[in-house]
């Protein structure tokens, strides 16, 4: 049977460019490699990518990408380790960044919800969530 084997990339929508490039760079860490003012910021994450959008711009643009786009908060989760997630939470304490929901899930894991300045649901979680570890 054919499948694919995993995300390549995963897309997010953000109204402010600016103040969401300033989170994920104060807040996760993250530097983009791929910048087009206005239009989107591009991350490296792990062996995938982090892509944020604006969504008007999307929906005008003309480079021959099918437009696309969305409306809303998204959500996205990040991999980390066990001994990983106190260290997160410490982090996003000291920066102001409110924790929505923190949760032991019954079938294991460990999850910590927080949103960027555009509402997204943003999430660090243990990759046994979802049994991978």
């Amino acid at each position: 049977m054919l499948r694919v084997e995993r995300v390549l990339e995963t897309s997010l929508y953000v109204e402010d460019l600016e103040a969401a490039e300033r989170f994920y760079r104060r807040v996760l860490g993250l530097e983009p490699f791929a910048h087009v003012e206005g239009r989107h910021l591009f991350y490296r994450c792990g062996e995938g990518v982090l892509l944020l959008f604006q969504p008007d711009a999307t929906l005008e643009d003309e480079s021959g990408i099918p437009k696309h786009g969305a409306k809303g908060p998204g959500h996205a989760a990040f991999a980390v380790g066990e001994r990983e997630i106190p260290v997160w939470r410490n982090r996003l304490v000291e920066l102001g960044v409110e924790i929505e929901k923190e949760l032991d899930w019954p079938g294991g894991g460990k999850s910590i919800y927080f949103r960027d300045p555009s509402g997204n649901s943003l999430e660090f979680a243990t990759p046994s969530v979802w049994s991978l570890e």
